[in-house]
C-alpha cells in the first residue's frame, strides 16, 4: 500500500444518491474500485469484508457499525472503513485510520468534495501513529497488545526510551521518545534478536514494544533434489544458533542455477520469504570467510550461501555484515547476513505558496522526515505540518550547496531525510545540486511541485498553450553570454518565454537586455505578462505587451512571460492558441 492507492475498495451503497456516487468513485480509480451488490446492503458489505482490502460505505456509521461488528478482528488486518453520509458532506474514516482508512477519507475530498473526519488521537495531534511506525519499511509489531499502552504515554507526553531505531529511515516520533530516557516506564525496542528476556528490565513496567525489521537476508545452497523439509530446518536452525527471529528476514538469496530447486522454493514459500537469485560470477566476487574451491569446481563460485546472504543484504541496504557463518545439513547450507539499510531522501516541492497548492503527496513525505531541509523562509510556510520531534535545518539565501550536502550526509547516515524548496524541487531548485552529491548508497523520491511558471500563467489565463521556454536571467552560476545565445535561441524560435530570476537590486540590466532581444523577433504589442507572489495574499498580476512592460517594477520574487507570435490578449487574458497550423 502507497500514499495513493489501496489495493482493493470495495464500494457498497443502498440509495441512488449512494449508487451515482460509487460508479463516480469506479470511474476515477478504475483500477482500485470494485461497486458491490446485493439484494441487501448488508450482504454486499459483508462480501467487501471479505474481499477487499478497504471500504467506502455509502451508509450510516451505525449501520455500518453493526454489520461489520460481529466480524472484527484485529486492526492491523482488518479492512478500511469509511462512511460517507447521504449528501456527500462528509468521509468518516470509521475502522483502520492507521492502516488506510484516514486517507482515504482525505482522497474522497478530491472526488467527492466531502469532508474528511478523522478522529485518531495521533492524527490529530500530528504525531507519527505507531501502530504504522516502519510499516512502510516492512517493520512488523512483535507485540501488538501493548501498542494502545504504549501508544497512550507517547502522546501524553510521559517519557519513552527507544532502541535501535537509529540508523533505520524512520519518521519522527515527539521529543519525549528518545533513548536517554533511562527511568521511563515505557520503552519501544527496534531489534531482529530473537531474545527479549535480557533486553526487557525490570524497570519497564509498561513493558517493551516491539518492532522487527526487515533486517536479515539469509543465504542458502543446496544439492540438486533438496527437500523442502531439509532446507527449512537448517534455515531455522541457523537462525536460532545466532539468536536471530524470522519475522526479521527480508528474502532467501541464492545462486541463479538454483532458481528451479523446488525443496528450496517451497522451504522459503512456507515462511512467507521471497527468493531472489543471483548469477555465480556474482557471488564468486563477494569475499567470504569459509570459501570452498570444491563449491567453485561444481558451480562456479567458492560460496553460495554466505556470498548470497551479503550480496542480497547489500542490494538492500548501504552494506552487510555476515551474522551467521554457513552451517551445514547433509545436502544444504544456509548463512545470514544483516543489512546496514539506506537513508531516504525525499526532495519536495512545496509549490508556489498558497496551502492548498501543497500537494498531498508533498504533506506525507514532509511528515514522515525525521530530518527537514531548507531555507528558512520556506520551512516557516509549513512549519505547522512538521511532526513534534523532527530536527529541522535551516538556513538563509546562498546556501544552496551547504543544504543539499547537508541533506545528503543525513541520508547517508540511514535517516530519513526532506529537502523542501519552493515551487517544484526540479525546476531551478534543490533536486538538482542534491543529485550532483548524492550516492547510491541512498534512496532519493522527488515529490512534485506546482511551479511559480504554472502558477503565473494560470493567473495569467493561458500563456503556455503551445511549445514554450523556460530560462533564468541569473548570472551567478551561468555566463550572461550563455543565457543571451538561450533568450536568443528561443526568441528566433517562437517560444512563449518564461523568465525565472529575472531582475534584483544588484542585477538590473540582463532584464531589459533579455526583453529588447525578444522584440527583435516579436511585434511590439506581443502580449506579456508577470506575476509577483503568485498564489500568496499579495500576489500581482499584470497583463500587458512587450512594448509596455516596465523592467523597474519587476523584482526577484516575480516571473515574467512573453507570448509567441501567435499569442493573443482576448477578453483580458493572455492566450497562446494550441493549434499546430500555422496561417
Amino acid at each position: 500500500m502507497t500514499e495513493t492507492t489501496m489495493g482493493r475498495i470495495g464500494v457498497v451503497a443502498a440509495t441512488a444518491s449512494g449508487r451515482t456516487a460509487a460508479e463516480t468513485l469506479r470511474a476515477a480509480w478504475p483500477d482500485e474500485v470494485r461497486v458491490l451488490t446485493a439484494d441487501k446492503a448488508a450482504d454486499a458489505l459483508r462480501e467487501a469484508w471479505r474481499t477487499c482490502d478497504a471500504i467506502v460505505s455509502f451508509l450510516a456509521v451505525g449501520a455500518t457499525v453493526r454489520v461489520l461488528a460481529p466480524l472484527l478482528g484485529h486492526k492491523t488486518t482488518d479492512p478500511a472503513v469509511v462512511c460517507v453520509d447521504e449528501s456527500m458532506a462528509f468521509a468518516v474514516a470509521v475502522l483502520g485510520g492507521h492502516h488506510g482508512g484516514n486517507l482515504l477519507a482525505h482522497r474522497l475530498t478530491g472526488v467527492l468534495g466531502c469532508t474528511p473526519v478523522v478522529t485518531t488521537a495521533s492524527d490529530r495531534s500530528n504525531v507519527t501513529p505507531l501502530d504504522s511506525y516502519g510499516a512502510d519499511l516492512g517493520f512488523t509489531v512483535h507485540n501488538p497488545d501493548l501498542l494502545a499502552h504504549v501508544g497512550a504515554a507517547v502522546l501524553s507526553g510521559e517519557p519513552v526510551r527507544i532502541e535501535g531505531a537509529d540508523g533505520w529511515p524512520l519518521p519522527p516520533l515527539p521529543p519525549n521518545v528518545t533513548p536517554g530516557a533511562e527511568d521511563a516506564a515505557h520503552r519501544v525496542l527496534v531489534t531482529d534478536h530473537a531474545e527479549l528476556d535480557c533486553m526487557c528490565h525490570e524497570s519497564w513496567s509498561g513493558g517493551a514494544l516491539v518492532y522487527r525489521p526487515k533486517s536479515l537476508v539469509v543465504g542458502v545452497g543446496s544439492a540438486r533434489g533438496v527437500s523442502a523439509e531439509e532446507v527449512g530446518a537448517l534455515v531455522d536452525e541457523t537462525l536460532a544458533a545466532a539468536g536471530l527471529d524470522p519475522a526479521s528476514v527480508r528474502c532467501l538469496a541464492t545462486v541463479d542455477l538454483k532458481a528451479d530447486e523446488d525443496g528450496i522454493l517451497r522451504a522459503a514459500a512456507a515462511r512467507g520469504w521471497e527468493v531472489v537469485t543471483y548469477p555465480a560470477g556474482t557471488l564468486a566476487a563477494v569475499d567470504v570467510p569459509n570459501p570452498s574451491e570444491v563449491v567453485r569446481a561444481e558451480v562456479g563460485t567458492p560460496s553460495v550461501a554466505e556470498a548470497a546472504a551479503l550480496h542480497g543484504a547489500r542490494a538492500h541496504g548501504r552494506d552487510a555484515e555476515l551474522v551467521a557463518e554457513k552451517r551445514k545439513s547433509a545436502n544444504a547450507t544456509a548463512a545470514v547476513a544483516r543489512l546496514a539499510p539506506r537513508g531516504r531522501l525525499s526532495i519536495i516541492g512545496l509549490g508556489p505558496g498558497a496551502r492548498d497548492l501543497l500537494t498531498p503527496r508533498a504533506v506525507t513525505a514532509l511528515q514522515r522526515a525525521s530530518v527537514v531541509v531548507g531555507l528558512d523562509q520556506y520551512l516557516d510556510q509549513v512549519r505547522d505540518l512538521i511532526r513534534p520531534g523532527t530536527r529541522v535545518l535551516a538556513s538563509g539565501l546562498g546556501h544552496e550547496e551547504e543544504r543539499a550536502r547537508t541533506a545528503v550526509a543525513e541520508t547517508s547516515a540511514g535517516r530519513a531525510v526532506a529537502l523542501v524548496g519552493s515551487g517544484d524541487a526540479g525546476v531551478y531548485a534543490m533536486a538538482s545540486p542534491a543529485l550532483e552529491f548524492a550516492g547510491a548508497d541512498i534512496d532519493v523520491e522527488g515529490v512534485p511541485g506546482i511551479t511559480a511558471a504554472v502558477a503565473a500563467s494560470n493567473l495569467l489565463g493561458a500563456p503556455l498553450g503551445h511549445d514554450h521556454a523556460y530560462i533564468s536571467l541569473s548570472d551567478l552560476h551561468t555566463p550572461w553570454e550563455v543565457i543571451e545565445r538561450r533568450v536568443t535561441a528561443a526568441a528566433e524560435g517562437d517560444f512563449t518565454v518564461c523568465l525565472y530570476n529575472p531582475r534584483s537590486r544588484a542585477r538590473d540590466w540582463q532584464l531589459p537586455k533579455a526583453l529588447a532581444i525578444l522584440a527583435e523577433h516579436r511585434p511590439p504589442d506581443t502580449p506579456a505578462g508577470y506575476v509577483r507572489n503568485a498564489t500568496r495574499p499579495d500576489q500581482t498580476v499584470t497583463l500587458t505587451t512587450l512594448a509596455d512592460l516596465d523592467p523597474a517594477r519587476i523584482d526577484m520574487f516575480t516571473v515574467v512571460l512573453v507570448g509567441s507570435s501567435r499569442s493573443r490578449a482576448v477578453a483580458g487574458r493572455f492566450v497562446t492558441p494550441r493549434g499546430y497550423r500555422w496561417a
